[in-house]
């Protein structure tokens, strides 16, 4: 598979990566606003996403959790743990559930207790600083960097002052169609200051990545 060669080349990849004017959350049905509810849904889908196992799994999984009225952290944190391990298991998840239900309570009752349920107090607590944001997320049960960096992906979109962010599954795809080595690089390409832009390029990325559509993407 040959990578893009020219800066006019990879301004036009990235045009055309970007150009749908949605992350990876919202091309799979999540919706990425600055509220509440939306924002943890967001990070449940990041700690499912970053399980091992098909995406697809952690997606529907995610989807799951509002399907059955779940859809905010006070929510999820009210349910009780063999609802939510039936819910994970009906919707495809294997290996230890029980344990990732745990998870999910846990988180949903720290961002209750942390923050009333709303990630946005988070991110005024701390006067929207990304290093203080990035460490209070990963404080969080369940929320380790590589959580954090997708949630961030999603999220740059709306906290600009986080970006750039780009996620190991982005950075592979950007490196393999020759696009660039860092979050740094791919800013470069989606223009100063674009955070939404970026957050629309390194979520088209990462689908590349995971649904193997290089070839595709390079024709």
């Amino acid at each position: 598979m040959p990578t893009i060669a020219t800066i006019e080349d990879k301004k036009r990849l990235v045009r055309r990566l970007a150009g749908g004017g949605r992350g990876f959350a919202e091309q799979y049905g999540f919706r990425v606003t600055n509220n509440p509810s939306n924002l943890f849904q967001l990070l449940c889908l990041a700690v499912l996403l970053a399980r091992r196992g098909d995406f697809r799994r952690a997606v529907e999984s995610a989807h799951a959790l509002p399907a059955n009225g779940w859809d905010s952290a006070a929510r999820l944190a009210r349910s009780l743990h063999t609802d939510r391990v039936r819910v994970l298991r009906d919707s495809g998840q294997r290996g230890d559930v029980d344990a990732l239900a745990s998870t999910l309570g846990d988180l949903a009752q720290a961002v209750v207790d942390r923050y009333r349920g709303d990630l946005r107090r988070l991110r005024a607590a701390t006067g929207h600083d990304p290093a203080r944001e990035r460490a209070l997320l990963t404080e969080l049960p369940g929320v380790d960097a590589a959580v954090a960096d997708l949630f961030l992906r999603e999220a740059q979109a709306l906290w600009q002052e986080v970006a750039p962010v780009a996620d190991r599954r982005a950075l592979a795809a950007a490196r393999r169609l020759g696009l660039g080595r860092s979050a740094d690089d791919l800013a470069g390409l989606a223009g100063s200051g674009e955070s939404e832009r970026l957050a629309w390029l390194v979520g088209a990325l990462a689908r590349v990545d995971l649904e193997r559509r290089y070839t595709e993407v390079t024709r």
